[in-house]
């Protein structure tokens, strides 16, 4: 599978059913020195502001929530 392909795929949360957004939309936290995917941060738009001079606008997702790559989107678990 390539990036580009792996870019249009839906971020959805397995345990609420919740839409975090489009991969392509999102950044990724990666390992320097092994070049590993630690994690993404989906943006979050509900959460778009800044409070206490802190801009919270993503949600980071560990590498290893990610249960499902399927066709059009990828199944996470997170607990919130």
């Amino acid at each position: 599978m390539k990036l580009s392909e792996l870019g249009e795929k839906e971020v959805v949360n397995l345990n609420n059913g919740g839409r975090l957004g489009i991969l392509a939309d999102s950044d990724l936290i990666i390992e320097e020195k092994t070049g590993k995917i630690l994690s993404l941060i989906a943006p979050d738009r509900r959460f778009s502001s800044k409070l206490f001079g802190i801009e919270k606008n993503g949600i980071e997702i560990p590498w290893d929530a990610i249960r499902k790559i399927g066709y059009d989107m990828i199944i996470v678990e997170l607990d919130s």
